[in-house]
Formats: structure tokens, C-alpha cells, sequence
């Protein structure tokens, strides 16, 4: 598979080009349009769906509900990654996308409903990043704390710890209401300029006159 991403940074589409008879892995929400004939199947209620393409190959384009920038993670099968689960957009079928992968049983304590993936293998991982994207790259032993709203994904080499920003405010580990990552390098780790879930409780208090 490969990706060609266009219009970024602002409000980015990707390209994901396929092989005859190749198939990936996308969240079929993201569909904006696709070659004459690839087949789109989604797995299971709300959840990622598959493409294929047919005997002389085919593409499908696909765009984020929010503007921002559009990331590619090419992984060599040595590294994992987890990634924000509302800014994954796709990946290559030889990519494994799992929401029970041990990293987050053991950062969600066993809540396989957590606000984050586990994409390893070989092969392209899409991104999409509500704003704009930063690369923190942190060496042995270095460390910093992220919002969860901001993180876009890291990598599998660092330590990370899950914790409430405030102790006794309103906390969700299916949406990462009110908690921050800890981590500790070496590593990276992608962030976003702007939050997903900020924006939608703007929306919301916004439509119901609650703005502050």
C-alpha cells in the first residue's frame, strides 16, 4: 500500500493506493471517495472496516471529521505504537489494529475501552491530527506530561504511566476526560496542537448557550 497525502497541513486527504487484490484497513467514517469497484466492508457495528481492491488494483481517499494535518506511520515490524483512537484513519492490511494489546490492558488496568489503539506489524498507519502536529522526542530517562486530549500516539519503547489531572474531578478512560500521560523516554511521542474532545464540548455547550 501506498499513501499520498494532499491538502495538508490545513485539512489533509490521504490516498491510500492498493495492489491488485490488496487490502486495508480503514475507518470507513473517513471514505470521501474511492476507485470505480473497491470493495468497502465494515466489521461489526461502529467499528474499522476493510477495502479491497480488485484485480487491477484501486485507491480510496480519506479525510477526518475536523481540519488539521495528516500524519504516516511507516513501521518495520520492530516497533509498536499506540495511537489516539478518534485520529486513526487507516492502515496497511499487514498492520494489526487491537484495542485489548497488552500495552493498554496494562495502562487501562484492564479497560479494553480506552481512548487509544495498538497498531503493530509491517506497513503503513495513517494519523489524523486535529490541528497541528508536534514530535517530542525524548532520550533515556527524560520525561513530560501530556494532556490526553493532545496525545496523537507513541511509541511502544517509552514508559508511560495514566493518571487524573485533578484528583477528585470527573475522569473517563473510554474518552481520556480529565487524565494526563506521563512518559519517560527514550522515545517519541506525537502530539496535537487542538483536542478533539475540546472541541466537541465546545460544540456542545456552544449549542445549548452554556459558552465560557
Amino acid at each position: 500500500m501506498q499513501v499520498r497525502t494532499r491538502h495538508t497541513p490545513t485539512f489533509g486527504v490521504a490516498r491510500l493506493t492498493l495492489a491488485p487484490s490488496e487490502s486495508a484497513l480503514i475507518d470507513p467514517d473517513s471514505v470521501v471517495a474511492t476507485s470505480y469497484g473497491l470493495g468497502v466492508e465494515r466489521k461489526g457495528r461502529g467499528g474499522a472496516g476493510t477495502c479491497t481492491a480488485g484485480v487491477e488494483g484501486g485507491w480510496v481517499d480519506l479525510a477526518p471529521p475536523l481540519p488539521g494535518d495528516l500524519h504516516v506511520l511507516e513501521l518495520d515490524g520492530s516497533t509498536g505504537w499506540c495511537v489516539a483512537a478518534d485520529g486513526w484513519l487507516g492502515s496497511a492490511g499487514t498492520v494489526s489494529v487491537e484495542s485489548t494489546a497488552p500495552p493498554l490492558r496494562a495502562l487501562f488496568g484492564g479497560d479494553h475501552g480506552g481512548f487509544l489503539r495498538f497498531v503493530h506489524g509491517r506497513g503503513a498507519v495513517v494519523l489524523a491530527c486535529y490541528g497541528m502536529l508536534d514530535v517530542v522526542t525524548l532520550e533515556a530517562g527524560e520525561l513530560v506530561t501530556v494532556d490526553s486530549g493532545h496525545v496523537a500516539g507513541f511509541a511502544d519503547t517509552l514508559q508511560c504511566r495514566l493518571r487524573a489531572l485533578v484528583p477528585d474531578a470527573p475522569q473517563s478512560v473510554r474518552t481520556g476526560r480529565g487524565l494526563v500521560l506521563d512518559f519517560a523516554g527514550p522515545g517519541l511521542v506525537l502530539t496535537r496542537t487542538r483536542s478533539p474532545r475540546r472541541a466537541a464540548s465546545w460544540l456542545r455547550d456552544s449549542g445549548s448557550g452554556r459558552r465560557s
